[in-house]
């Protein structure tokens, strides 16, 4: 209790700015490293509840250390007033450093300029990502979090940092939404039974291929997971547009929680 009440002070003034500014911009420090990273706070913030928790990680290209490139995509989703109110949760947008990735992999790239992602299993997680879950933790922690219903999702990059986190936290989320991502397919073995997955992939994505997103989903599915996959027709990369105007994105989401 004394911990959740040192929470919540810290909060406060976080609290009053967001539900007018929107999203606050904060910094997450461990052994000398920092992450830069936004959070909304539920409509009606009330602190005698534990509400579910989201985090969004973005594309490479709203790396940086400004705080503010990585609401560039989605951050209006999660503004609706009407989708605030009937789904209240904690929302954290972090933000990747320049020259860092959410997953560590090894990207091929052939004569013809067609790109290939690899992710060995025995790569260790980046830089961004330790502090995001060190962040995580102390989110868990307070009391304030609901920790049966923890949500992730991401694009592009961020959706390739969603199957990694998933991977390595197995038994942490209740539901994730990869969009346009990849990974190793042969870890989703690890997270089948606890974790509802929906996959999004445009069909004619040149950046990331959808092949890696088809694999998750047989995987997953053979395994008998909670799983969907929308894979849309003709549509590019930018398939993240398409998803956020998913009327049952938000219904599916907080449908699920751990048992």
């Amino acid at each position: 209790m004394k911990n959740f009440t040192i929470f919540l002070l810290m909060l406060l003034p976080v609290f009053a700015s967001a539900q007018s500014e929107g999203f606050e911009a904060r910094w997450f420090t461990r052994s000398g490293e920092t992450l830069p990273y936004r959070l909304l706070p539920p409509a009606g913030y009330n602190a005698g509840k534990a509400y579910p928790l989201i985090i969004f990680m973005h594309g490479i290209g709203e790396r940086g250390n400004d705080n503010e490139k990585q609401l560039l995509h989605g951050s209006q989703l999660f503004l609706n007033d009407s989708l605030r109110q009937q789904f209240p949760a904690f929302v954290i947008f972090p933000q990747c450093a320049d020259n860092a990735t959410w997953a560590p992999m090894m990207v091929q790239q052939d004569s013809s300029g067609n790109r290939s992602f690899h992710f060995p299993a025995s790569l260790p997680p980046t830089a961004p990502s330790r502090l995001l879950y060190k962040l995580i933790d102390s989110l868990m922690a307070s009391g304030s979090v609901d920790t049966k219903r923890l949500y992730v999702g991401g694009m592009s990059m961020g959706g390739m940092g969603t199957f990694d986190m998933l991977a390595r936290f197995p038994s942490r989320f209740a539901a994730a939404f990869p969009i346009c991502g990849a990974g190793n397919e042969k870890l989703a073995k690890r997270y089948a039974k606890n974790t509802a997955v929906w996959i999004f992939h445009g069909a004619e994505d040149k950046l990331v291929p959808p092949t890696s997103s088809r694999k998750f989903y047989e995987n997953l599915k053979d395994r008998g997971a909670d799983v969907k996959y929308t894979e849309y027709p003709g549509v590019g990369h930018n398939s993240w547009d398409n998803v956020f105007a998913e009327p049952e994105l938000f219904p599916w989401l907080f449908s699920h929680q751990l048992k």
